[in-house]
């Protein structure tokens, strides 16, 4: 049985490996992988006392071959009395992992660079103009002073760009939060 787990945290994988252990106390191997993180990454994976290599490793390669990351995938295995071989095994935990993946709502998630935009009410349909044209996202708007502002969310792959346009523009001030 193969399960996907969406998850942020080492923390967090670790419970759910510890979740499937308890809920299958009679299984012989809760073998996984995880990789956590968006630039700097964090993996691991574990054969769980089957030979080396055989398990941890090919349903880490199934991360790797979809290209996410945040995930956990873990393959509870109980003995069915065949002995599979180390060839075997690799294709079978493979196999499980792909499968898990391929049933699984794989959300895509963009980073993002928060920041606040001020400016003169008076340039409103000209700002809306631009954002519309850009990746984007507005989160709020309001006032300071006799100041509009907005806080906007700019996608990170646009963002040197985007906050340029915004710093060498003399309507408009942007600040980017951290």
């Amino acid at each position: 049985m193969a399960f996907a787990y969406s998850c942020d945290s080492i923390e967090s994988a670790k419970e759910k490996i510890q979740e499937l252990r308890d809920l299958h106390p009679k299984a012989v191997h809760v073998c996984f992988a995880w990789r956590i993180g968006v630039n700097n990454f964090e993996d691991r994976y574990s054969d769980d006392g089957e030979p080396n290599n055989s398990a941890g490793k090919p349903i880490f390669g199934q991360i790797l071959s979809f290209e996410i990351t945040n995930v956990l995938i873990a393959v509870v295995r109980y003995y069915g009395g065949t002995k599979l071989g180390v060839g075997g095994l690799i294709n079978a935990y493979k196999t499980a992992a792909q499968d898990a993946l391929e049933k699984a709502d794989i959300t895509e998630c963009v980073e993002q660079i928060r920041g606040t935009i001020k400016f003169d009410p008076a340039n409103t349909s000209h700002l809306m103009s631009m954002i519309n044209k850009m990746p984007v996202e507005i989160e709020s708007h309001g006032f300071e002073g006799q100041l509009h502002l907005i806080k906007v969310a700019i996608e990170k792959s646009a963002s040197k760009e985007i906050i340029n346009t915004f710093e060498n523009s003399p309507l408009y001030q942007i600040e980017i939060l951290k």
